[in-house]
């Protein structure tokens, strides 16, 4: 029998602290699906309310980090009747592995939504046997 599923509202979790930063504001961690195919990764990341101009995306020690960065004068003088989630930069970090190439990363950013592909590395991808 098939599983009913709901939509729900998700509560954003606030990164907790590990680098000190210089300027005080909240970092969220956004929302992400990550997804398979033969020849790469796809991670899908929210990010709503940040501009091209203020996403960071940055690949050092096998560390993959994105930042994105909101503009508060957006919202000001504004007071919300209703509100489901707060407002603030966004933060999120992967260590990856050597079967990515990290030569082939791609990003792209349309209506909030961050699209990162990572394709595999050669080694990394099937390979088909020939029978002789």
């Amino acid at each position: 029998m098939a599983k009913s599923q709901q939509l729900a509202v998700q509560q954003k979790k606030e990164v907790e602290s590990k680098e000190e930063k210089t300027v005080p504001a909240r970092y969220y961690l956004p929302n992400t699906d990550i997804f398979e195919t033969d020849d790469a990764l796809t991670l899908v990341m929210e990010v709503p309310g940040v501009e091209k101009k203020d996403i960071s995306v940055q690949l050092e020690n096998n560390v993959l980090r994105i930042e994105g960065r909101i503009d508060f004068s957006k919202y000001d003088g504004l007071e919300p009747v209703y509100s489901e989630y707060n407002i603030g930069h966004y933060a999120r970090a992967f260590t990856l592995s050597e079967k990515i190439d990290q030569d082939g990363i791609g990003a792209e950013l349309a209506d909030g939504i961050l699209t990162l592909t990572l394709r595999k590395a050669k080694k990394a991808l099937p390979k088909r046997i020939v029978i002789n």
